[in-house]
């Protein structure tokens, strides 16, 4: 698949504020757990954990609205393909034998979700999940990219609130493509319209999706 430059087009928008963020250093993973435990179920904050450092993130509007909008994106996509899916959300996902642990924004099962449907996931056995989405729209001290890459996450997504990168993991290593693995016929255009749409009508722009989606689809099927 063919790989991409810096110099892609984004969307324009003006710097917006997403997160706000605490770091914690020098923490065990032990410690990092009693953080875990202590920290109710029904929270905004998530936790990511990688190798004694600690990120707190507490996610404000403009996060949200892209991570919601990102989430009915890719569903409206696997349901129109015919796609099976399992939504993880911001479970937690700890592997102790890494010294990591992480709650996504969104994590999903779709090329495995055969093999996770109907249970609770055990990520010290199971595959990881086929496709993990992180908003960042501030700067974060965690490197996402090799954190997911570390778990082995074959599909991994960034949005920074202007531009989404998509990586593939290749040879244990995230590689920049032009195009999603998964959704190989959708194109960074697709989604930045909708996310505009969204601003002014979720509704319509959710409609139009909608619609978009099925006459693409139509359109594949027919020349296959």
């Amino acid at each position: 698949m063919q790989t991409v430059s810096s110099a892609e087009t984004a969307i324009a928008r003006p710097p917006v504020l997403g997160e706000k963020r605490v770091t914690l250093r020098g923490l065990t993973w032990d410690g990092y757990l009693k953080i875990l435990d202590a920290l109710p179920q029904s929270r905004a904050a998530r936790l990511t954990y990688d190798q004694g450092t600690l990120e707190i993130t507490m996610p404000l509007e403009d996060h949200e609205f892209a991570l919601r909008l990102i989430e009915l994106f890719i569903r409206i996509l696997v349901v129109e393909l015919g796609m099976k899916i399992k939504t993880m959300g911001s479970t937690t996902m700890n592997r102790e034998d890494l010294n990591r642990g992480s709650e996504p924004d969104c994590a999903y099962y779709i090329q495995h979700q055969p093999q996770v449907a109907g249970r609770n996931v055990d990520f010290a056995t199971d595959p990881p999940p086929d496709l993990v989405v992180e908003v960042d729209i501030t700067h974060t001290d965690i490197n996402k990219n090799r954190f997911y890459a570390s778990l082995g996450v074959p599909e991994f997504w960034r949005y920074n609130g202007r531009e989404w990168r998509i990586y593939q993991l290749q040879a244990g290593e995230y590689v920049e493509q032009s195009h999603s693995p998964t959704f190989g016929w959708v194109e960074k255009d697709d989604l930045y319209r909708f996310l505009e749409q969204a601003q002014q009508d979720e509704v319509e722009a959710e409609l139009a999706l909608r619609a978009w989606a099925r006459e693409k689809v139509a359109a594949l099927r027919s020349e296959a």
